[in-house]
């Protein structure tokens, strides 16, 4: 486990470091430490912040897929696939072209778990439909829901939305990208991450007990159904922070989970810190390549994790039929 920790941390370091040098102008490490200098003001004031919120948007991605692959027994699920994230971003919409309906500054994060946690339920429920649980249905239920939930979030916008910053923000909402926290907010975002790690390692054993069966489960103490709400809870407040701080990006919690799974073994105790950060450390280098690719144009971290993303899903649908 100790090599792992070491692969681990160089490999997230050299994500931020690659995150702090490229740009629209490149930044080299030793101009990073000057007090009066416009290369250090840069680093300091917009890419260290920039780098901390796609590491908080990485690891409640991953933490969310990993916890909702555990749920739903289905190592396809993820936030993005079942529905969670654009149960989110209809939240997220709703409170940006709606503010009336919740007038306050919590309103984003709030309607947006609310979307999550909405949608999450709804394809539980569809699982367990007929008395069984079927992976492929739930699967199906996910990427139908997200659907009909993307089409209901371009009738809000249509509907509601204007030539206003708002429906800018919405736009970039689809699309997925991080948003530049600052100081005071990086304040809040750590430890809430941080809760979220140890609400998810607290998880562990009912998720491990629950990739056994129900029935199996029961036998060990783990009540499947009030298991199952509490860390659908979980994975959905996960989504939300995700969805409210990044947007649409996905793929994230379907890649991590799997490699970390494949690495470092089935135990959910064990993934969930390597998952967080495993998680973080892409979405830093998937911002760094979306500010550095087109400089000084910008490309949609979103659309970058659907191109990677995308073909590890087909692989993984291949591998499960082989």
């Amino acid at each position: 486990m100790a090599t792992v920790w070491l692969v681990l941390l160089l490999l997230l370091a050299a994500a931020v470091v690659l995150a702090l040098s490229v740009g629209a102008a490149t930044v080299w490490p030793t101009q990073w430490w000057g007090t009066d200098t416009l290369q250090a003001e840069l680093v300091r004031v917009w890419r260290a912040p920039r780098v901390a919120g796609a590491f908080f948007v990485g690891a409640c991605l991953s933490l969310a897929g990993l916890v909702f692959q555990g749920v739903f027994r289905n190592p396809l699920a993820e936030p993005y696939l079942l529905g969670s994230a654009s149960g989110a971003a209809v939240g997220a919409a709703v409170s940006l072209l709606l503010p009336a309906l919740v007038p306050t500054a919590l309103s984003l994060p709030v309607l947006a778990f609310a979307g999550a946690w909405g949608a999450s339920w709804l394809v539980l429920l569809a699982g367990r439909l007929g008395g069984g649980w079927q992976s492929n249905r739930l699967l199906l239920a996910g990427v139908g829901l997200a659907a009909i939930l993307a089409a209901l979030r371009s009738l809000i916008v249509i509907v509601f939305g204007d030539e206003s910053t708002n429906l800018r923000a919405i736009i970039s909402w689809q699309l997925g990208g991080v948003q530049t926290p600052t100081s005071a907010e990086i304040a809040v975002l750590a430890p809430v991450l941080l809760v979220l790690v140890l609400l998810v390692r607290a998880l562990g054993r009912g998720l491990d007990a629950l990739g056994l069966g129900e029935d199996s489960a029961h036998a060990m103490g783990v009540r499947a159904a009030s298991f199952s709400a509490r860390a659908v809870l979980v994975a959905s407040l996960a989504t939300a922070l995700a969805v409210s701080w990044g947007g649409l990006i996905g793929f994230v919690g379907l890649i991590v989970p799997h490699v970390m799974r494949w690495w470092i073994g089935p135990l959910h105790a064990r993934l969930t810190i390597p998952c967080a950060i495993a998680g973080g450390g892409l979405m830093v280098l998937v911002d760094a390549l979306a500010r550095s690719a087109m400089a000084p144009s910008e490309i949609p971290a979103g659309l970058l994790t659907a191109l990677i993303g995308g073909p590890f899903f087909l692989a993984l649908l291949l591998w499960r039929r082989g």
